[in-house]
């Protein structure tokens, strides 16, 4: 039966070729389809349904539904059986559809005759495009072979869509990726970009999905895999790396799957060629993916697509040089991307977007260090890119216009032209200090990463680093790097900073930010767990050689020295007490030490604010980390977009707990700044700076627009505003702050 079904399913992909070759528009091309898959199938009734936007599917072509349907019957994902098979990407198989759970009625169609219903999604690489259907008057139920026959014609479908094979009138059937496409995202680095597409893994275009000779295919996919399991094994004993090696011994169990293997064949042997039974297997792997919540399995999953990925580099010949030329401007686009990678193509990048990734990974610290805006979570986007496609990034909103249409695209130039001119302006003041209309001045530094950073020293009219983020140098290679050459860094970080203080954070890492060369920690909830100080206490050796480092690049220069996430008093004292270690060893070694030495905390956890009146004491200066204090205080993680903006920074509890933490601060007269993305919005920091805070520490971009707000405010008033936006019982004091700073702007 199944080789009957094989040689029936090969016959009809014959026919469909033979279609897809003819000379005929997309619409009688789709007309000619659900006839041939009709008669094939032996079904009265033969459907395809493709989207004409991201919620709507449209019946684009029948055979036995009424034609007056056609293009005017149109339903809701999740709506009626077809909806159902789109929005859930899995067959339904029905011998009696009415009774089905779901079912729609729709007159206009004249389907109600039929009773029988089998539904396949149509779809690539995670992507639903449509859906398939046949129907019949018999009451039955498709048998395994049949359903598996519609499958494998799904596939092509998808492939002939990609292809351009149905372009006809109508949304539905307008060409792919000529259509404006906006994604929402996350952000991860802030800032607007105009640009170009530049895929990091250019797609492989299958342009054969259809083969007459399943012997000459599954040798050619023999061959592919067999090529695939040397260059693995190769790979595996070259590695040092423990983590890469875990990933390529998921790589060489896939390689070796007999089932996997098998399932390529039998595809082979239904018509399809090898490239296409590749990708129908990535297909179903990524369809899968987005309906496993196991982090386990997910893994495993998004390891098989990249394994097929390169089975398809090795069946096509398409090697990730294409030969296409990098734009000028190019916004680079990606699943994910390592710190490494990132860094080779620098500052050549206008924006960056990525499918994966985190607002802490690796890649998103070197955006932030290389002033790229970077949107992550931005769902199928290297599905919808091509290659030079038009491009908008806006950091701000987290949202991506792709291939955008006149109106959006000269609304996003003057965005862009405005923010231009509004750092013009910023400039006239960027020598003068941030002196409030009541006389005080608050102290704006600056957030850095890379030595590239301290150029925008100067320019930014930043007064120095509140905070240089020392991890970067550790997670861009794959082995530690040694003291001498953290020490000639460190030291030209205080070159360039020319006599201006510099705040180095010791080693954060853990949470999402684990080196290639540690191994990691496999932790339910790595955000609170083993990260940071914890590490650096548990594994003094790296922070003593850190410390080391900067002592010596420090050769006599006043030095400045922070802990990420203190959480209690003994905590610091411990590495309070690593410092005494690390200078009695370099004075004993009889290297210079450091004219001053400060040491300080950053308080990124609640509990730190309620520590003993004597850390406030000992510590010589505090820096409130607000990205992490805010998630912690709300219970709402940052990378989670369902609950992460249901909480406001100016809320009146949050500030409340501020202002708790600047009077401690004020009582035993110890320095406090607040660093992080909220002390860089202007109407945040006028609060910080309203309830006491005098100093702010943000990205370079940041500085002009907050002096500027600054420079216009009286913090009594705000302080006023404040306190009567709280006793009036209000949640947020946002309202009442932006009617303050409009008045300001009306004087």
């Amino acid at each position: 039966m199944a080789e009957r079904v094989e040689t029936e399913s090969r016959k009809l992909l014959g026919r469909l070729r033979d279609a897809m070759a003819s000379d005929v528009a997309g619409q009688a091309r789709l007309d000619k389809i659900t006839q041939l898959i009709a008669n094939s199938m032996g079904c009265e009734v033969c459907s395809i349904y493709l989207f004409r936007d991201e919620d709507t599917l449209e019946l684009c072509a029948t055979e036995g539904l009424n034609e007056a349907a056609v293009h005017e019957t149109r339903m809701k994902l999740g709506e009626g059986l077809v909806g159902r098979v789109a929005k859930r990407r899995t067959v339904i198989n029905t011998p009696d559809a009415p009774q089905a759970a779901g079912f729609r009625f729709m007159p206009e169609t004249g389907e109600e005759i039929y009773s029988s219903f089998l539904g396949v999604p149509v779809q690539r690489l995670g992507e639903t495009l449509g859906v398939l259907v046949v129907q019949s008057k018999v009451a039955r139920e498709f048998s395994a072979d049949e359903v598996y026959a519609l499958e494998v014609v799904a596939m092509v479908l998808a492939e002939m869509a990609e292809l351009g094979a149905f372009v006809g009138e109508g949304a539905a059937m307008s060409a792919r990726h000529s259509q404006p496409v906006l994604l929402r995202g996350t952000v991860g680095q802030e800032g607007v970009a105009e640009g170009h597409v530049w895929l990091h893994e250019p797609r492989v275009v299958v342009s054969n999905p259809i083969a007459d000779d399943p012997e000459r295919e599954t040798e050619r996919l023999t061959e592919a895999v067999e090529q695939l399991r040397l260059s693995v094994d190769q790979l595996l004993s070259l590695t040092a790396d423990k983590e890469q090696q875990k990933v390529l011994e998921a790589y060489r169990m896939f390689a070796n799957s007999k089932g996997w293997m098998r399932r390529m064949v039998e595809d082979i042997q239904s018509g399809l060629s090898a490239e296409a039974a590749v990708e129908k297997e990535q297909s179903m792997a990524r369809a899968r993916l987005g309906q496993v919540n196991d982090a386990y399995l997910r893994e495993r999953l998004s390891d098989l697509d990249d394994l097929s990925n390169r089975l398809l580099r090795n069946l096509t010949g398409q090697g990730s040089d294409t030969g296409a030329e990098m734009p000028v401007d190019p916004i680079l686009v990606a699943r994910n991307i390592g710190p490494a990678e990132l860094l080779d193509y620098g500052r050549s990048l206008r924006g960056i977007v990525l499918e994966g990734g985190s607002v802490g990974s690796h890649a998103a610290v070197v955006a932030r260090a290389l002033a790229i805006p970077l949107i992550v979570h931005a769902s199928r986007v290297t599905n919808d890119a091509l290659n030079g496609d038009h491009i908008m990034v806006d950091g701000e909103q987290g949202v991506v216009h792709l291939r955008p249409d006149d109106t959006v695209a000269t609304a996003f130039r003057d965005k862009i032209a405005m923010q231009a001119a509004a750092q013009e302006r910023y400039a006239s003041i960027r020598d003068k200090p941030a002196e409030t209309k009541c006389g005080r001045i608050i102290s704006l530094q600056m957030n850095a990463g890379l030595m590239a950073d301290l150029p925008s020293l100067e320019g930014s009219g930043a007064e120095g680093v509140g905070l240089f983020r020392t991890e970067l140098q550790f997670l861009v290679r794959n082995q530690m790097p040694r003291r001498t050459e953290l020490a000639a860094l460190y030291a030209r970080v205080l070159d360039a900073a020319h006599g201006r203080r510099v705040v180095f954070r010791t080693l954060d890492i853990g949470s999402d930010k684990v080196l290639p060369y540690m191994k990691p920690h496999d932790e339910p909830n790595p955000a609170l767990g083993w990260r940071a100080i914890r590490v650096g206490l548990d594994k003094p050796g790296v922070m003593r050689m850190q410390l080391q480092a900067l002592i010596r690049a420090a050769a006599g220069r006043p030095l400045a020295v922070m802990f990420p996430f203190i959480a209690q008093f003994e905590e610091f004292r411990a590495a309070r007490a690593e410092v005494d270690k690390a200078l009695e060893r370099e004075r004993i070694l009889g290297h210079v030490l450091p004219e001053k030495l400060e040491v300080g905390a950053m308080l990124e956890t609640p509990s730190l604010a309620f520590a003993p009146k004597k850390f406030f004491e000992e510590v010589e200066f505090l820096s409130i980390g607000g990205n992490d204090l805010k998630q912690f205080f709300f219970a709402a993680d940052r990378e989670n977009e369902r609950v992460r903006r249901r909480y406001d920074t100016l809320n009146v509890s949050f500030l409340t707990f501020l202002e708790g933490i600047v009077e401690r601060c004020a009582e035993t007269d110890t320095a406090l700044s607040f660093c992080g993305e909220d002390a860089g919005r202007p109407v945040e920091a006028l609060c910080f700076a309203a309830i006491g805070l005098k100093t702010l520490s943000m990205r370079p971009a940041s500085i002009g627009p907050v002096k500027s707000l600054l420079r216009r405010c009286n913090l009594d008033d705000v302080r006023a505003v404040i306190h009567d936006a709280r006793e009036q019982g209000e949640m947020s004091v946002r309202g009442a702050v932006m009617d303050y700073v409009r008045q300001q702007h009306q004087h």
